[in-house]
């Protein structure tokens, strides 16, 4: 399945993609979030979940085991490609996506360094929640409730290091003026601050 690897000279890391529930690669959200997080020296790639066989059946778009194995499939792909090999990688999750990125970073041989979900459904992640060990950013928007307390539910059955950040006046999409800049400036210190601890507790991995 097709995707666009971006990795800035020096980066510090590299952020994965993983798109909600009718959305592709091409999702201009996720994109712009992508854009900001590469001024900053970040890595991002983006890709595909589903063939476009696969999305027809809308209950693929719903089998979180389904999305996280295509996530773990492409993780591993990163860590070995010369552009990205020895560092840290991370999870941007939307909707369903955040729930394929919690149920992948359960495995334990995963060693994702941090993750980030925007407007996320991460309770669908079900049990798999207590066994993540990676620090999750969970962002929500304000006038977002029922998100917001999904989300909620979620944070209590994590046990890694969590934190909600609600956007003021943001609906599930972040459509208004200025949410998604607000979106991509929590990810960006998420991820920095989390990669940067990772590269300083394993330098011999790095290149």
């Amino acid at each position: 399945m097709p995707g666009d690897l971006v990795v800035p000279d020096g980066a510090l890391g590299v952020v994965v993609f993983v798109h909600g529930s009718g959305s592709s690669r091409f999702s201009p959200r996720n994109r712009y979030v992508a854009g900001a997080l590469n001024e900053a020296g970040l890595g991002t790639l983006l890709f595909d979940l589903l063939t476009p066989e696969e999305e027809a059946d809308r209950a693929n778009v719903f089998d979180i085991e389904l999305l996280a194995g295509r996530l773990l499939e492409r993780t591993a792909q990163v860590r070995e490609h010369p552009g990205a090999a020895g560092l840290p990688v991370g999870y941007f999750g939307a909707s369903t996506g955040a729930a394929a990125a919690l149920w992948a970073a359960a495995e334990p041989d995963n060693p994702v360094a941090a993750i980030v979900s925007r407007g996320g459904r991460p309770d669908l992640a079900g049990d798999r929640l207590a066994a993540v060990r990676a620090p999750t950013l969970l962002i929500v928007g304000g006038r977002d409730p029922v998100v917001m307390e999904l989300n909620e539910e979620a944070a209590r059955r994590l046990r890694a290091e969590t934190r909600i950040t609600v956007v003021p006046g943001a609906t599930h999409l972040f459509e208004e003026p200025g949410a998604l800049d607000a979106v991509a400036e929590h990810a960006r210190g998420w991820f920095v601050t989390h990669f940067v601890n990772t590269r300083g507790s394993r330098p011999a991995t790095l290149k």
